[in-house]
């Protein structure tokens, strides 16, 4: 028997789609998503949208390369999500530098924009500072990156 595989979402051209449901557990007691639980939402999108495109970033950080440490993040809160919503995380990847990499990030019930988000994801060492990502995590995000029409 083989056993079930954790769900990592999928690519629609470069944006990347991962579906939540809200559990009571990320309620508050009037049984609207407690703010917070948005950035627990959206950290797991973009996780799965890097383990996707091949970045692993276990085995870097298992090799003492490092990781990556949200260093900045914007964020607007327009509607309420509910207990036992069905959302989707919309995740793009808007640039993509040396040592960090900005994503926009949406959090969709329906057709309806509930939060977005624009996050600076930055490459640091074990110690903390900010150092060049691997070579080919910066090449594994050239397929995804949001280019807009000119």
């Amino acid at each position: 028997m083989s056993m079930p595989q954790p769900y990592q979402g999928h690519f629609d051209g470069t944006r990347h789609l991962f579906a939540v449901r809200v559990y009571f557990e990320d309620t508050d007691f009037s049984g609207v998503v407690y703010h917070a639980r948005y950035l627990h939402f959206m950290e797991r999108a973009r996780s799965d949208m890097l383990a996707c495109v091949g970045i692993d970033q276990r085995k870097v950080h298992a090799e003492g390369q490092g990781a990556y440490a949200v260093t900045d993040m914007h964020i607007k809160y327009r509607r309420a999500a509910h207990f036992d919503d069905a959302l989707v995380i919309i995740s793009t990847v808007e640039a993509v530098r040396a040592a960090s990499c900005d994503i926009h990030q949406t959090v969709m019930r329906g057709d309806q924009i509930l939060t977005e988000a624009r996050v600076t994801a930055a490459f640091v060492s074990p110690d903390g500072k900010a150092r060049r990502q691997p070579a080919h995590w910066v090449a594994a995000f050239q397929p995804i990156l949001h280019r807009p029409a000119e």
